[in-house]
């Protein structure tokens, strides 16, 4: 690599980080793409040969936030609901949740984004797409429940997942985590393998 293809690559991720944690100061939606140049200490003119807008830089952001959880995946969702093994689910579930505390500037700006942003919006409903699949597909594989279910059943538990992530985000521990992990396992094991 060429000193200018990694100075490129160090401004690119360099705005990506200052515009996370804008995002998480100030808001997306006050946050400008003036902002995120000067936090990074480069122009607008520099941001566009990066990033097509805002919402670009955003989506980039959700494919990161992507990458950050799906890393700690083994085995893969997928084999997890497939094996119908409860102590896998426990065990995927509780790496889910140690993970929030990472993610939670992602997803925040993420949704307010979606908010007023239907690029956004789209991006996030591929991303939970991809995850419901891959619970469609554990199901499939192990033959458990009447195919016409197994979506929905993916839809179930997901969103679960993603409304115990959301409630955390925005208030804390207002119940116990190791409850909370407990009643998730219990939850998924009657949705996915029961």
């Amino acid at each position: 690599m060429s000193l200018r293809e990694a100075q490129k690559r160090l401004t690119r991720e360099l705005l990506l980080r200052e515009g996370l944690g804008l995002f998480e100061s100030k808001g997306y939606a006050a946050t400008t793409i003036d902002d995120i140049a000067a936090a990074a200490g480069t122009t607008r003119q520099t941001f566009y040969l990066h990033f097509a807008s805002k919402a670009t830089l955003m989506k980039e952001l959700i494919t990161a936030v992507d990458q950050l959880l799906i890393a700690e995946d083994d085995p893969r969702l997928a084999a997890v609901v497939a094996s119908g093994d409860r102590e896998q689910i426990h065990a995927w579930l509780g790496t889910k949740i140690d993970q929030w505390p990472a993610i939670k500037p992602y997803i925040i700006a993420a949704h307010e984004a979606a908010a007023q942003d239907a690029e956004i919006r789209e991006a996030i409903d591929v991303w939970f797409e991809s995850a419901i699949s891959d619970i469609h597909r554990g199901l499939d594989a192990a033959g458990r429940f009447t195919s016409s279910s197994r979506r929905v059943r993916g839809t179930l538990a997901f969103g679960q997942l993603e409304f115990a992530s959301r409630r955390w985000m925005r208030h804390g521990w207002d119940v116990d985590r190791d409850e909370t992990h407990a009643v998730l396992t219990e939850s998924w094991s009657a949705l996915l393998v029961d």
